[in-house]
């Protein structure tokens, strides 16, 4: 294993998956080995998952650079190299409750997201943009539910919708506020995509009831069991929202 530091511009590239698997490979080591850094970093990862569901399809972002999760990364550690000149002239008091402010700010962020916006935001990155590759691919159930087990604790099974005509292609890691989410992807033969998505509610359990949501030509369904919240998304116009709904279902 190559045990070089990582540039920042490989750092950055590793959030966006834009890594060979052997540099993405040599990244986690390093950041394995490093957890003050691995922390930054997944704070980090949390941002661009928050940019990406806020502002939907990605090549919006190539169009405005300054709205590309990179730069904007860039923009914020300089500001915060600023506050650090200015924070050294301030009692301790001032700066307790300046760090109070922005993590009140960053809750009402969280809180104001619709729900399974970051189930939609992976599946555009994934299955509609295709700027990001799969984690593990895989048709074979057992697999998809064995990587599943492994990453996401205590997890349902996966939904079966081979009787709809889709079958699993593989399966994505996200990072999110509450934990790592896991997504798998399925396909059928022509092509369309559905994806189940599932992640931790959180310390504040946030488990949602069963209900669904449009965001443009996408559709998700979602619902809670006592653990995880999961979401099904589809195109509106691509899949029987029926089969997707009773799939969920016997999962939850």
């Amino acid at each position: 294993m190559n045990t070089t530091i990582p540039s920042e511009y490989e750092i950055h590239a590793y959030i966006d998956g834009r890594l060979d698997e052997s540099r993405r490979q040599a990244v986690e080591f390093y950041l394995a080995q490093h957890p003050e850094r691995a922390e930054e970093v997944r704070a980090w990862q949390r941002d661009t998952q928050r940019l990406r569901a806020l502002y939907g399809a990605l090549p919006a972002m190539a169009d405005n650079p300054a709205l590309d999760p990179a730069h904007i990364r860039a923009r914020r550690w300089q500001r915060f190299r600023a506050r650090l000149a200015i924070a050294a002239m301030l009692v301790l008091s001032l700066c307790v409750g300046g760090l109070s402010g922005w993590q009140v700010h960053g809750w009402r962020f969280a809180r104001a997201m619709p729900p399974m916006g970051d189930a939609m935001a992976a599946y555009r990155m994934v299955a509609v943009n295709q700027s990001v590759p799969l984690d593990v691919v895989s048709e074979e159930d057992s697999v998809l539910q064995a990587w599943l087990d492994k990453h996401i604790e205590r997890t349902a099974r996966l939904p079966d919708l081979h009787d709809a005509g889709y079958h699993p292609i593989g399966g994505r890691l996200f990072a999110t506020d509450q934990g790592p989410a896991a997504m798998v992807l399925y396909k059928d033969a022509e092509g369309h995509a559905i994806s189940f998505y599932v992640r931790p509610p959180g310390p504040m359990r946030d488990l949602l009831p069963s209900g669904q949501r449009a965001d443009g030509d996408l559709l998700a369904q979602y619902g809670s069991d006592r653990s995880y919240n999961y979401a099904m998304v589809s195109r509106v116009d691509g899949t029987d929202k029926r089969l997707v709904a009773q799939a969920l279902e016997r999962v939850i």
